[in-house]
């Protein structure tokens, strides 16, 4: 059974995707660290890198656990190309929410009227619409 993603592809993905808002990618070392202290596994940092720069391809069936728990995936993520491929659209949209700072405009319109709670609602629901139209092809 051959993969469409690598393991490097995939583990590459999470480093970009699984972030704070404001903050960069997490480092190696610190994952290595989190995974040690908080799950018992060994694992190096180098390990880390050489699994996402492609360099070693093979991991144990635990490293993958580890990464996974450590990223906050099911382990699914990097065995079946179609749960990678669910997954990935969710931490695209996460990123998305994250990026557009979309808890800093909740947390403002919690102290606004319900009606105008509505008009924000509709506000972004347009937008939206507007966003979608323009990815539609003519015709």
């Amino acid at each position: 059974m051959s993969s469409e993603f690598s393991i490097a592809e995939k583990l590459d993905r999470l480093f970009t995707q699984v972030r704070s808002a404001g903050q960069g990618e997490v480092s190696y070392m610190t994952v290595a660290e989190a995974i040690r202290a908080q799950q018992g596994i060994q694992i190096s940092h180098t390990y880390i890198w050489q699994l996402r720069t492609g360099r070693r391809t093979n991991p144990t069936v635990q490293h993958l656990k580890g990464l996974a728990t450590f990223f906050g995936v099911p382990v699914a993520y990097f065995l079946d190309d179609d749960a990678a491929r669910k997954i990935d659209s969710q931490l695209a949209l996460l990123g998305t929410l994250r990026d557009a700072k979309v808890q800093e405009i909740a947390l403002r319109a919690a102290d606004v009227s319900p009606s105008s709670r509505d008009t924000i609602g509709e506000l972004v629901r347009k937008v939206w619409e507007l966003e979608r139209d323009r990815g539609k092809p003519a015709g």
